[in-house]
């Protein structure tokens, strides 16, 4: 809860809200958002990580993104991978590194034996997401269609395999 100001400030970017399915307008927002954070590491199912900055004048740093595993389910051979990144913090390796630390993270502590692959899906149209997933090696595998409203564009589903 010590990151509500931090998200807020961070929501205030008109690109992260647009390429972004979460809305955090207040501190309300950001409040919800963190408990959502806290059920999904509770029920097993969505692993959310902040991602800071150091910084000398302050011990926990700067949150400069966000990169989540969801849709993990028992038995369930593939998740999906997500993330932002500050508007100050863009153009600095800031996404792959944490899409790189996540997946790690993913095939070394939970997938175990059941874990095959990540997906990565994104607009057709947002060309930083597909230069961050060519980084942290996930190729693109389909475009996929339109599905409105939630999906108004074609999207690009990438996948990153375990022993990729």
């Amino acid at each position: 809860m010590e990151d509500v100001a931090a998200l807020v400030d961070v929501f205030r970017d008109p690109a992260l809200r647009h390429w972004t399915s979460s809305l955090v307008e207040n501190e309300g927002d950001a409040m919800r958002w963190v408990r959502g954070q806290e059920r999904g590491w509770a029920a097993q199912d969505r692993f959310g990580f902040a991602v800071f900055e150091a910084r000398p004048d302050s011990p926990r740093g700067q949150l400069v993104g966000h990169a989540v595993l969801k849709e993990v389910a028992s038995g369930k051979p593939s998740a999906e991978v997500g993330y932002w990144t500050a508007a100050h913090a863009r153009g600095r390796g800031v996404a792959p590194r944490a899409l790189e630390a996540l997946t790690g993270w993913a095939f070394d502590v939970l997938g175990a034996d059941a874990l095959e692959h990540l997906e990565l899906l994104h607009q057709v149209d947002n060309a930083a997401s597909c230069r961050v997933a060519h980084k942290s090696r996930y190729g693109l595998d389909t475009v996929l269609s339109a599905a409105p409203p939630s999906f108004p564009h074609e999207g690009h589903l990438h996948i990153r395999r375990r022993d990729a």
